[in-house]
């Protein structure tokens, strides 16, 4: 039987990438005048959350989101959520009102026409770079001033299959601390089930999302990254570890100590 299902498999994966390309096609005129000046960036991110909302649906997706505590559109967050499939960002814009900036990897400005527009409102990041690093620093200085919100997924990348949550990176908390910006863990349940790097695997279903309570960083300095990155690790990695669907994922570890990546 799972055999039978792969020819539908592919030509389902095969649909995503066309419904991408056609709707970044689509939008090309709007893309222009939107980014042409930072200003315009509110307009800009509407927009982008209804190509996300239209791509998350068009692939048979639906999102159940459950709120510990909610964001207010007056003011600025770090959002660190657990980083699973290709489909996380597109999730994340459509379920957020407050515009975001995302730091996200130079890689993606090869893709053609997706990358001319990617390298205007992303912060880009060489992590082999420290140079580019501390690049990101003052741009995401720049943006934060400006009443918008930040995305880093903590663990940089997305995880090989048999990883529940990489070890994170300093930099969300760094910067979090550093503008004294409260941090907002995200859990994302189902990525890896239903949209995974896994061509043979997946499938329409709904994306759950748990929204935590925030942690302040008001009064926190330098010193106090390890602590608010390990409360987050720890925080994100005991959901998905106490999920019944994720822990019946047949990717899933054998060995518990496979979960607890060192930080």
């Amino acid at each position: 039987m799972k055999f039978l299902k792969i020819p539908f498999l592919l030509l389902w994966r095969i649909w995503f990438y066309i419904l991408i390309i056609t709707t970044v096609l689509l939008m090309v005129p709007f893309l222009l005048l939107l980014t042409a000046k930072e200003s315009y960036y509110p307009a800009f991110w509407k927009l982008v959350r209804i190509w996300s909302k239209t791509l998350i649906y068009g692939m048979g997706f639906r999102m159940k989101i459950t709120y510990d505590e909610k964001t207010d559109r007056n003011k600025s967050y770090m959002f660190c959520p657990n980083h699973a499939s290709l489909m996380d960002p597109f999730v994340l814009i459509a379920m957020s009102k407050n515009p975001i900036v995302f730091v996200g990897k130079k890689e993606f400005v090869k893709i053609p026409i997706f990358g001319f527009f990617y390298k205007k409102v992303v912060i880009m990041v060489d992590r082999s770079d420290v140079k580019s690093r501390k690049r990101v620093y003052e741009l995401a200085k720049k943006r934060l001033q400006n009443g918008v919100s930040m995305v880093i997924f903590p663990e940089g990348l997305v995880p090989t299959e048999n990883v529940v949550l990489a070890p994170f990176k300093n930099g969300a908390f760094s910067l979090g601390i550093e503008y004294q910006i409260p941090i907002v863990p995200q859990i994302y349940y189902d990525g890896k089930r239903l949209f995974s790097w896994d061509f043979f695997k997946g499938g329409p279903g709904t994306f759950r999302i748990h929204q935590h309570k925030f942690i302040p960083t008001k009064g926190l300095t330098s010193e106090d990254i390890p602590k608010i990155k390990q409360q987050t690790f720890d925080l994100i990695l005991g959901d998905l570890m106490t999920d019944t669907k994720y822990m019946n994922d047949t990717n899933r570890p054998n060995n518990e100590r496979e979960f607890k990546s060192p930080i």
